[in-house]
């Protein structure tokens, strides 16, 4: 039986899940845009490119346009639209912002999940090599028995120590 990421076998499965992608297909539209618009808005290429289209705004409306600025120094209109981006782009990237908090979460139970899956294993690997344990031993003295039955080290015998 095949898992998403894994296999089984025997009675040992591992499975695990690709968090991200969990949570990317359960959102909606609207809540993509607002993680691709914190992500732009986030980004050094949209500081730099704003930052350019304001020099742009106020050369254009301070000396390319002398006579008849359509935003004249204070830049008031300048100002009520960077008030509006604001007032939208804020809660726009807090709600991307908590959505990245609750992806972190799943990440965090999933590797909970992941670290416990692999604790139990590793007892049972514990459990199996515990009772191996006597089995060795017995194969341990019946070799020891053997090299003193024939009075020779098993190399003087023509007997490689790897293969014994």
């Amino acid at each position: 039986m095949e898992h998403e990421h894994g296999v089984e076998s025997g009675r040992h499965s591992t499975s695990v899940r690709h968090v991200g992608r969990i949570h990317r297909d359960g959102l909606t539209t609207g809540q993509r845009v607002a993680d691709r618009l914190a992500t732009v808005a986030g980004s050094w290429g949209f500081i730099i490119t704003f930052a350019v289209f304001l020099v742009v705004w106020m050369i254009v409306n301070t000396l390319v346009l002398l006579r008849r600025p359509f935003d004249p120094y204070p830049f008031i209109l300048l100002n009520l639209v960077l008030s509006c981006m604001a007032a939208v782009q804020a809660p726009v990237i807090m709600m991307s912002q908590n959505r990245q908090a609750a992806r972190d979460r799943l990440r965090d139970d999933e590797d909970y999940e992941t670290n416990a899956r692999a604790e139990r294993e590793i007892a049972h690997v514990m459990d199996e090599l515990d009772n191996m344990l006597p089995a060795l031993q017995k194969l341990v003295e019946i070799h020891a028995a053997d090299q003193s039955a024939d009075g020779a080290p098993p190399a003087e015998r023509g007997v490689s120590t790897t293969d014994a």
